[in-house]
Protein backbone atom coordinates (compact mmCIF):
# COMPACT_ATOMS: atom_id res chain seq x y z
CA UNK A 1 0.00 0.00 0.00
CA UNK A 2 1.21 3.26 -0.96
CA UNK A 3 1.58 6.24 1.29
CA UNK A 4 -0.91 8.14 -0.34
CA UNK A 5 -3.56 5.23 0.46
CA UNK A 6 -2.42 4.89 3.93
CA UNK A 7 -3.39 8.63 4.37
CA UNK A 8 -6.63 7.55 2.22
CA UNK A 9 -7.62 4.42 4.25
CA UNK A 10 -6.95 6.46 7.44
CA UNK A 11 -9.09 9.12 7.07
CA UNK A 12 -11.99 7.21 6.45
CA UNK A 13 -11.02 5.05 9.35
CA UNK A 14 -11.23 7.72 11.83
CA UNK A 15 -13.74 10.04 10.23
CA UNK A 16 -15.89 7.04 10.74
CA UNK A 17 -16.08 7.12 14.45
CA UNK A 18 -14.62 10.58 14.91
CA UNK A 19 -16.10 13.91 13.78
CA UNK A 20 -14.25 15.70 10.82
CA UNK A 21 -13.37 18.71 13.23
CA UNK A 22 -11.74 16.45 16.04
CA UNK A 23 -9.34 14.47 13.88
CA UNK A 24 -6.14 16.62 12.60
CA UNK A 25 -3.52 15.59 10.60
CA UNK A 26 -1.16 14.71 13.08
CA UNK A 27 -3.60 11.73 14.04
CA UNK A 28 -4.02 11.29 10.32
CA UNK A 29 -0.31 10.88 9.92
CA UNK A 30 -0.06 9.02 13.35
CA UNK A 31 -2.82 6.34 11.95
CA UNK A 32 -1.19 5.97 8.60
CA UNK A 33 2.25 5.42 10.37
CA UNK A 34 3.38 7.98 7.76
CA UNK A 35 5.42 11.38 8.28
CA UNK A 36 3.46 14.76 8.67
CA UNK A 37 6.10 15.91 5.63
CA UNK A 38 4.72 13.02 3.81
CA UNK A 39 1.11 14.04 4.37
CA UNK A 40 1.26 17.60 2.28
CA UNK A 41 3.25 16.13 -0.23
CA UNK A 42 -0.01 14.28 -0.96
CA UNK A 43 -2.38 16.73 0.02
CA UNK A 44 -2.21 20.77 0.91
CA UNK A 45 -4.62 20.06 3.50
CA UNK A 46 -7.34 17.85 5.55
CA UNK A 47 -10.12 18.93 3.58
CA UNK A 48 -8.63 17.91 0.00
CA UNK A 49 -7.68 14.50 2.17
CA UNK A 50 -11.59 14.77 2.82
CA UNK A 51 -13.22 15.07 -0.96
CA UNK A 52 -10.62 12.14 -2.20
CA UNK A 53 -11.58 10.12 0.96
CA UNK A 54 -14.94 10.64 0.44
CA UNK A 55 -14.87 9.57 -3.45
CA UNK A 56 -13.22 6.66 -2.47
CA UNK A 57 -15.57 5.76 -0.10
CA UNK A 58 -18.53 6.21 -2.97
CA UNK A 59 -16.16 4.23 -5.41
CA UNK A 60 -15.93 1.18 -3.11
CA UNK A 61 -19.45 1.39 -1.95
CA UNK A 62 -20.74 1.32 -5.85
CA UNK A 63 -18.02 -1.17 -7.06
CA UNK A 64 -18.58 -3.54 -4.53
CA UNK A 65 -22.11 -3.68 -3.84
CA UNK A 66 -24.29 -1.37 -5.34
CA UNK A 67 -23.25 -1.96 -8.88
CA UNK A 68 -22.89 -6.13 -8.47
CA UNK A 69 -26.37 -5.95 -7.30
CA UNK A 70 -28.02 -3.52 -10.19
CA UNK A 71 -26.13 -5.85 -12.92
CA UNK A 72 -28.09 -9.25 -11.19
CA UNK A 73 -31.09 -10.42 -13.10
CA UNK A 74 -33.65 -9.35 -10.30
CA UNK A 75 -36.93 -7.14 -10.58
CA UNK A 76 -35.97 -3.85 -9.52
CA UNK A 77 -38.11 -2.90 -6.41
CA UNK A 78 -35.93 -6.58 -5.02
CA UNK A 79 -32.77 -4.82 -6.43
CA UNK A 80 -33.88 -2.27 -4.15
CA UNK A 81 -34.63 -4.15 -1.29
CA UNK A 82 -31.34 -5.96 -1.39
CA UNK A 83 -29.34 -3.13 -1.30
CA UNK A 84 -30.98 -2.21 2.18
CA UNK A 85 -29.96 -5.87 2.99
CA UNK A 86 -26.85 -5.46 1.87
CA UNK A 87 -26.93 -2.25 4.08
CA UNK A 88 -28.45 -4.02 7.46
CA UNK A 89 -25.30 -6.63 7.14
CA UNK A 90 -23.00 -4.07 6.78
CA UNK A 91 -24.18 -2.26 10.18
CA UNK A 92 -24.04 -5.76 11.72
CA UNK A 93 -20.39 -5.98 10.74
CA UNK A 94 -19.70 -2.87 11.94
CA UNK A 95 -20.95 -2.65 15.09
CA UNK A 96 -19.56 -6.26 15.76
CA UNK A 97 -15.98 -5.08 15.08
CA UNK A 98 -15.59 -1.59 16.39
CA UNK A 99 -19.04 -2.39 19.36
CA UNK A 100 -20.71 0.66 17.89
CA UNK A 101 -22.62 1.18 14.45
CA UNK A 102 -21.05 4.19 12.45
CA UNK A 103 -23.98 4.82 10.36
CA UNK A 104 -23.30 6.23 6.50
CA UNK A 105 -19.49 8.47 6.10
CA UNK A 106 -20.80 10.15 3.74
CA UNK A 107 -24.52 11.61 5.20
CA UNK A 108 -22.17 11.70 8.83
CA UNK A 109 -20.56 14.44 7.35
CA UNK A 110 -23.23 16.00 5.55
CA UNK A 111 -25.01 16.68 9.18
CA UNK A 112 -21.36 18.17 10.25
CA UNK A 113 -19.77 20.04 7.35
CA UNK A 114 -22.82 21.54 5.22
CA UNK A 115 -22.94 24.59 6.69
CA UNK A 116 -19.54 25.23 7.34
CA UNK A 117 -16.95 23.90 4.33
CA UNK A 118 -19.08 24.44 -0.01
CA UNK A 119 -16.47 22.33 -1.26
CA UNK A 120 -17.15 19.46 1.03
CA UNK A 121 -20.59 20.38 0.80
CA UNK A 122 -20.74 19.91 -3.16
CA UNK A 123 -18.70 16.89 -3.31
CA UNK A 124 -22.11 15.20 -1.09
CA UNK A 125 -24.51 16.63 -3.14
CA UNK A 126 -22.22 15.10 -6.32
CA UNK A 127 -22.62 11.80 -4.80
CA UNK A 128 -25.60 12.44 -3.60
CA UNK A 129 -26.92 13.08 -6.62
CA UNK A 130 -25.26 10.25 -8.45
CA UNK A 131 -26.79 7.82 -5.89
CA UNK A 132 -30.44 9.34 -6.24
CA UNK A 133 -29.49 8.76 -10.07
CA UNK A 134 -29.10 4.73 -9.55
CA UNK A 135 -32.62 5.14 -7.31
CA UNK A 136 -34.40 6.69 -10.57
CA UNK A 137 -32.99 4.11 -12.76
CA UNK A 138 -34.63 1.30 -10.64
CA UNK A 139 -37.81 3.47 -9.99
CA UNK A 140 -38.08 3.76 -14.09
CA UNK A 141 -37.66 0.07 -15.14
CA UNK A 142 -40.20 -0.47 -12.40
CA UNK A 143 -42.24 1.85 -14.35
CA UNK A 144 -41.49 0.34 -17.38
CA UNK A 145 -42.40 -3.07 -15.75
CA UNK A 146 -45.66 -1.80 -14.30
CA UNK A 147 -44.84 -2.29 -10.91
CA UNK A 148 -44.82 1.51 -10.38
CA UNK A 149 -47.68 4.01 -11.86
CA UNK A 150 -46.29 6.12 -14.24
CA UNK A 151 -47.92 9.00 -12.98
CA UNK A 152 -44.66 9.40 -10.37
CA UNK A 153 -42.14 11.73 -9.98
CA UNK A 154 -39.26 9.53 -10.32
CA UNK A 155 -37.00 12.52 -9.19
CA UNK A 156 -38.37 12.91 -5.91
CA UNK A 157 -39.35 9.40 -5.30
CA UNK A 158 -35.56 8.69 -5.53
CA UNK A 159 -35.06 11.46 -3.43
CA UNK A 160 -37.23 10.82 -1.00
CA UNK A 161 -36.03 6.89 -0.67
CA UNK A 162 -32.75 8.63 -0.58
CA UNK A 163 -33.52 10.35 2.01
CA UNK A 164 -35.82 7.10 4.00
CA UNK A 165 -32.34 5.49 3.67
CA UNK A 166 -29.98 8.47 5.28
CA UNK A 167 -32.70 8.73 7.86
CA UNK A 168 -32.56 5.00 8.88
CA UNK A 169 -28.71 4.83 9.16
CA UNK A 170 -28.66 8.13 11.10
CA UNK A 171 -31.14 6.28 13.62
CA UNK A 172 -29.32 2.95 13.59
CA UNK A 173 -26.39 5.33 14.55
CA UNK A 174 -27.76 7.11 17.10
CA UNK A 175 -29.66 4.31 18.40
CA UNK A 176 -26.33 2.21 18.03
CA UNK A 177 -28.46 -0.60 16.63
CA UNK A 178 -28.39 -2.01 13.14
CA UNK A 179 -31.83 -3.91 13.80
CA UNK A 180 -33.43 -0.74 12.84
CA UNK A 181 -32.27 -0.92 9.48
CA UNK A 182 -34.09 -4.46 9.26
CA UNK A 183 -37.23 -3.33 11.03
CA UNK A 184 -38.29 -0.37 9.16
CA UNK A 185 -36.86 -1.30 6.02
CA UNK A 186 -40.17 -2.38 4.48
CA UNK A 187 -41.89 0.80 5.19
CA UNK A 188 -40.08 2.16 2.31
CA UNK A 189 -41.77 -0.48 0.22
CA UNK A 190 -44.95 0.76 1.69
CA UNK A 191 -44.28 4.03 0.46
CA UNK A 192 -43.91 2.89 -3.10
CA UNK A 193 -47.21 0.52 -2.77
CA UNK A 194 -48.79 3.61 -1.64
CA UNK A 195 -47.70 5.95 -4.51
CA UNK A 196 -48.76 3.04 -6.85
Amino acid sequence: MTTREKLIDSAIELLSNKSYNSVGVQQLCERAEVKKGSFYHFFPSKRDLTIVALDTIWENFKTHMLLPILETDLEPLDKLKTIMEQGYKHLVSSKSSNGCVSGCNIGNLAVELSTQDEEIRKKIVSIFDEWTGFIEILIQDAISRGQLSSKINVRATAQALLAFVEGTLLLCKTYNDPEIMKNISNNAFNILRVIK
